[in-house]
């Protein structure tokens, strides 16, 4: 990245490693547990770099249009965040791109193709990124658990689809994605048929409760309270020996619901932390035998 600081008026910043300051920039933000506003990050250069306004400017202004940074706006507040206008790798393996953007991938990388819209789940929220990092864990990494062939996956609450899409772009036959919000099934289906799997992801309106077979990885990113009520539904839409990815925990919360799911129908086999958030990934037991 190349920040074009000759026509900021100051010596200092001809003199100061520039990609340096956009780096703790970048960081700060893409580290942080809450938003940010420009305010704080105006008040960091002037603490660490000793940046004048114009200088400051110039940084944001620049980082904006390399699309390292986007504004948000909440509430009636401004802020700055990571943008994902342009590919951002999430993971060892996995790379969230907007369509058609050129992108030089590793070898065994997945190139996950993400239409921005209304519906969650662009990558821009750790949950998101926990539950990717988490599908590698089980598809993707050197020590992969799930190796069979004709892997079924099921992603409750699917919203832009980027999870399922992940999960068969790494290595997964087949999937369902269900949400209840109308929009969330549009852009998802968008999001599908961009990333040319059509023919192997189907996106339905269905609720949970509906569901009549068994999956070999199931994927829900909800928040907690949701996550202990669907117990038993997640069993029992859960192959036996099969994976149940959960995501959107706060990690305060996490002894709780692992106490609940471990307790008779699952164990865990992964933990992953980022911001204050965790993902789970649990495998299911098989029944004990009587006698």
């Amino acid at each position: 990245m190349q920040l074009n600081l000759k026509n900021s008026g100051s010596d200092f910043l001809r003199k100061t490693d520039v990609q340096t300051i956009s780096t703790d920039v970048i960081t700060t933000i893409a580290s942080s547990t809450a938003k940010i506003t420009p305010s704080v990050i105006e008040k960091l250069l002037v603490e660490r770099y000793g940046l004048n306004k114009q200088q400051i400017k110039t940084v944001i202004r620049e980082l904006v249009f390399c699309g390292e940074l986007t504004y948000t706006y909440e509430f009636g507040h401004t802020f700055l965040e990571r943008s994902f206008a342009k590919p951002v790798r999430i993971s060892r393996h996995v790379v969230l791109t907007p369509p058609n953007h050129l992108h030089l991938p590793k070898p065994k990388d997945v190139i996950v193709q993400i239409k921005p819209g209304a519906s969650f789940g662009i990558g821009n929220h750790p949950s998101t990124r926990l539950a990717i990092k988490a599908i590698e864990f089980l598809l993707m990494s050197d020590s992969a658990i799930m190796r069979q062939k004709d892997r079924t996956v099921l992603d409750i609450g699917t919203g832009s689809g980027i999870l399922i899409l992940t999960a068969v772009l790494g290595g997964m036959a087949e999937g369902l994605g269900i949400d209840i919000d109308a929009c969330a099934r549009v852009e998802a289906a968008e999001n599908v048929k961009i990333n040319g799997l059509e023919d192997r992801i189907i996106i339905s309106g269905r609720s949970l409760a509906t569901i009549d077979q068994q999956f070999t990885l199931v994927l829900a990113n909800l928040r907690y309270p949701s996550l202990k009520k669907l117990l038993v539904r997640l069993t029992d839409v859960t192959e036996k020996g099969g994976a149940l990815i959960l995501s959107g925990i706060k990690n305060g919360e996490m002894d709780d619901l692992l106490e609940v799911y471990t307790k008779i129908y699952f164990k865990t086999l992964w933990k992953v932390n980022e911001l204050g958030w965790a993902g789970v990934v649990l495998q299911k037991k098989a029944p004990k035998q009587k006698g």
